[in-house]
């Protein structure tokens, strides 16, 4: 199996989280771009701010590696004229693919409207502009019951404003990698977590992002039916080895 081909190759800290400086991150960005035009990797996943530049670094290699970042990074509560300016600021410097954090907080109060109005006002911004729109529902911070629940509306959400052609590229992602969890539970994606989103996930495609750590587990994601897996391991599980620790 080719794993490469499914790979969001992952850099998300910022530099106060890396203790680093922005020309510092800026490199190790180019480094995890350099290894996925050498590596057949598909895509890379990083910060806003770093967009331009390693669109232009790979336009001047020739390569086709896909640019990806994160809007509403990570907590989700941003409003959605928040999170529509920042896609817009992203498409413009060239991000090929936008993953959201979904407003599961708003979610959990109940409040359907808004988390819908984002949904179909974001989703809406990345077709019109032929972009990836991926949606992130943080399944460390749901239930079973939740995870199933939400996946769901999403999926109708999907059907309901959006063509048939349109639907390969609007997806469902497990996780930021970035969410506290109690007691050393998992923060990414689990092979039961991973399971309700694909049985309520209808005809939109799965990303299990963060928690696959060695290449039987990313094997085991893809045969399940995922379509994209999320690490910041890429070169240690195209290498058949185990990552020791990371996204």
């Amino acid at each position: 199996m080719n794993i490469a081909q499914y790979l969001d190759s992952t850099y998300l800290k910022t530099p106060a989280q890396s203790g680093i400086s922005n020309e510092e991150t800026l490199q190790k960005n180019k480094e995890l771009t350099q290894e996925a035009i050498d590596n057949g990797i598909l895509a890379v996943m990083i910060r806003p701010d770093y967009v331009s530049e390693i669109k232009k670094y790979i336009q001047e290699r020739n390569a086709n590696v896909i640019v990806g970042t994160v809007i509403g990074f990570h907590e989700g509560t941003y409003s959605v004229d928040e999170k529509l300016a920042e896609a817009t600021t992203a498409i413009e410097n060239g991000a090929d693919e936008l993953d959201f954090v979904i407003n599961y907080n708003a979610y959990q109060k109940g409040d359907l409207e808004l988390v819908k109005e984002e949904f179909v006002q974001c989703t809406q911004l990345c077709i019109q502009h032929h972009k990836v729109a991926k949606w992130i529902i943080e399944i460390a911070a749901l239930t079973d019951e939740e995870i199933a629940d939400l996946t769901k509306h999403i999926s109708n959400w999907a059907e309901e404003n959006f063509s048939e052609s349109d639907l390969s590229q609007i997806f469902v992602k497990s996780s930021t990698g970035f969410y506290e969890t109690a007691d050393g539970k998992p923060n990414g994606a689990t092979f039961e977590g991973v399971k309700i989103m694909l049985d309520n996930a209808g005809k939109l495609p799965v990303k299990a992002a963060g928690g696959v750590r060695t290449p039987e587990d990313a094997e085991r994601m893809i045969n399940m039916g995922v379509k994209r897996i999320g690490t910041s391991s890429a070169i240690a599980l195209i290498k058949n080895k185990s990552a020791s620790e990371g996204y």
